[in-house]
């Protein structure tokens, strides 16, 4: 299984635990889903600490995949991580980590280890695709995240 890497980094003008917080809320997977995407929020139980589930479904009936993802990894401020258990890869492990740049800023670096079905054919036949796909979804991802962050009042 040929496992691909994508990472990005970016710096927000806002504490670390401001921003960390703000991905713990009720609300924030779906102000990270670009608009128009055909992702849909199924379920989702005890938030982003460990052992917490995800369950969303991507596409359009009926040829929609349902995605199940379980959380660990959680270092309160610092990371969290999100495995899938059944979904469109072959693997995939997302973290979501966070550190500190002074009292008033941090980074947010994304880093996906994912594998594509169908082996080296699949990588062939998709991997380009996923990797634009990805590099436009953290694209949003972060500019969310930066908006809502640095521009939101001290908590």
């Amino acid at each position: 299984m040929q496992r691909q890497r994508f990472v990005k980094r970016s710096r927000i003008a806002a504490p670390v635990e401001r921003v960390f917080h703000w991905h713990e809320q009720p609300g924030a997977f779906e102000q990270l889903v670009p608009p128009g995407d055909p992702v849909r929020l199924i379920a989702q139980e005890g938030g982003i600490r460990d052992g917490a589930r995800v369950e969303i479904e991507i596409g359009y009936l009926p040829f929609s995949i349902r995605w199940i993802a379980e959380h660990s990894g959680y270092i309160q401020n610092r990371q969290f991580r999100d495995i899938q258990i059944r979904g469109p890869f072959a693997a995939w492990e997302h973290t979501h980590l966070f550190e500190a740049d002074g009292p008033d800023a941090c980074y947010l670096e994304d880093r996906v280890e994912y594998a594509l079905p169908f082996g080296v054919l699949g990588h062939w036949l998709f991997g380009a695709i996923v990797k634009r796909r990805l590099a436009r979804v953290f694209e949003y991802r972060h500019r969310v995240t930066r908006e809502a962050n640095e521009t939101a009042r001290a908590c």
